[in-house]
């Protein structure tokens, strides 16, 4: 991979899933410099410390961790994972208002140390953050977006490629709309190959029908649920997934990847942050207008976009109480 020369990744928050994209992004070789900032002191240095000692086998890459938020200086990308985590009995608007006021005085920070970074926020619940961090910042839209449904995907792949017979690159699939209950496959150009997903066939593998569609799609939703139950935390994946995200924009690659951006009339829809395939380069992340969506999909699309609204107003009125 083409690393741009010096170039500068910041995680912040050295929890399990910073201190995982950390680790992601060393191994991938994502970027020359990768630090790690976090208010926990003693925590992220012996995160950075830990990833440090492995440098004879990662490269060229270096890793440094601190407690001062100068260490984002110079950032290329600023990937965000701090927050808290959704407590027993604590509402999902509950937590996007701790979680939004830790971002907004935050971001505000980070642009005095890094402004020309493009920042990629991770920390849930991501669309409804990302709304917030864009208004608490004069960032151009393309600069500031969440990791949206890019995992999401890569489990939908994995699972489509597990039933088809075939390598999870073979297939062609996205989940769009909020990283969260109302997400939904775009069935209607979905393909495995240049094969419709409906009409794959081979030996061993039959067609696939509309009813076990839906449960692979169910499955993919309540994925995280089911990693949580077992281990409680997501952090591998989401690690490897944002070190792509990192890799787009790093090398200026013009990936399609359906990452959350703030939209303006997308499929008639503005003024919320929905995953849809976008163009990531090293200028951030621009949604492709003209993505199809059958009428069920638009349906579904603008779900999301009603269930985020709700959210989106409660912590704005309580930025303004």
């Amino acid at each position: 991979m083409n690393v741009i020369e010096n170039s500068k990744l910041t995680v912040v928050g050295a929890g399990a899933v910073g201190a995982s994209v950390a680790y992601a992004a060393l191994i991938r070789g994502s970027a020359r410099h990768v630090a790690l900032y976090d208010i926990a002191a003693e925590r992220v240095e012996a995160e950075a410390l830990d990833l440090a000692h492995g440098s004879q086998f990662i490269g060229a890459s270096d890793v440094v961790g601190s407690s001062d938020i100068s260490v984002a200086g110079g950032s290329h990308v600023v990937v965000i994972t701090a927050g808290a985590k959704q407590e027993p009995g604590q509402t999902r608007t509950e937590l996007a208002g701790v979680n939004a006021r830790i971002i907004r005085g935050m971001m505000p920070q980070l642009l005095e140390v890094a402004p020309d970074a493009v920042y990629v926020i991770v920390t849930n619940p991501c669309d409804v953050l990302t709304v917030v961090a864009a208004e608490a910042t004069s960032l151009p839209r393309e600069r500031i977006f969440s990791s949206g449904t890019v995992l999401d995907t890569s489990r939908l792949r994995w699972k489509l490629a597990q039933r088809a017979g075939v390598s999870t690159s073979s297939v062609h699939a996205y989940i769009v709309g909020e990283h969260g209950d109302t997400e939904f496959p775009l069935w209607s150009s979905a393909t495995i190959g240049t094969v419709p997903i409906l009409e794959w066939e081979r030996e061993g593998h039959p067609r696939m029908t509309i009813d076990e569609l839906d449960r692979i799609a169910a499955e993919v939703r309540d994925a995280a649920y089911t990693v949580i139950r077992g281990k409680g935390a997501t952090n591998y994946a989401i690690g490897l997934s944002s070190a792509r995200i990192v890799e787009a924009v790093l090398q200026d690659q013009h990936a399609v990847l359906p990452v959350s951006t703030v939209l303006d009339d997308f499929a008639g829809i503005g003024g919320v942050a929905l995953s849809v395939p976008s163009v990531v380069s090293a200028a951030g992340a621009t949604p492709i207008a003209n993505t199809p969506l059958s009428p069920d999909e638009l349906a579904k699309f603008r779900r999301s976009a009603d269930a985020l609204r709700p959210v989106i107003d409660a912590v704005t009125t309580e930025e303004h109480s």
